[in-house]
């Protein structure tokens, strides 16, 4: 994908029966953008990033944001921060395909 451009992310969306389908949208040293793209009863286990925030905002569906020791009610609209090192990840628990933009921030760099 050519940059800049407009996106409608969406569209991008790639759904897997086995598995939760990822996109990169955009990519760089400083920040990815991508597609978390799940199928119902799909999830993303807990996991964390050491040195990088992550922003999920949902596009498509409803969920469950998962959180060391929380889950939390998520829909389109909604908007979620993981900053360094906190346990996160996501499940589909609606019949309904769900689809998260996943943005990535290298803590490295000033700003």
């Amino acid at each position: 994908m050519d940059h800049p451009t407009v996106i409608h992310a969406v569209d991008h969306a790639v759904f897997m029966p086995e598995k939760m389908g990822k996109t990169t949208l955009f990519s760089s040293a400083r920040l990815l953008v991508g597609l978390n793209a799940f199928e119902p009863g799909q999830a993303h286990a807990l996991h964390a990033h050491a040195g990088m925030d992550k922003v999920y905002h949902v596009l498509a569906g409803e969920g469950l944001f998962l959180l060391a020791g929380r889950e939390l009610p998520m829909r389109a609209g909604d908007l979620l921060v993981a900053p360094d090192g906190v346990p996160h990840g996501i499940r589909n628990t609606s019949r309904a395909r769900l689809v998260v933009l996943a943005v990535l921030a290298s803590g490295t760099h000033a700003g």
